[in-house]
């Protein structure tokens, strides 16, 4: 894997979300696919690393 690769992120409802450059503050993330799903297209997959922010 390239070193130095950024994960950004516009989910302002996850807690991992950094809200003023739009990234992901995990320094990984967990990619999983959607069952019985067969697109093509992006929407087959869904971060699994997503947990709601607390309010």
């Amino acid at each position: 894997m390239e070193q130095g690769q950024k994960i950004n992120c516009t989910v302002t409802s996850c807690k991992y979300n950094e809200n003023q450059e739009q990234k992901c503050s995990l320094r990984q993330i967990i990619v999983t696919p959607i069952e019985n799903c067969d697109t093509k297209q992006p929407d087959e997959s869904m971060c699994s690393s997503y947990e709601n922010v607390e309010e």
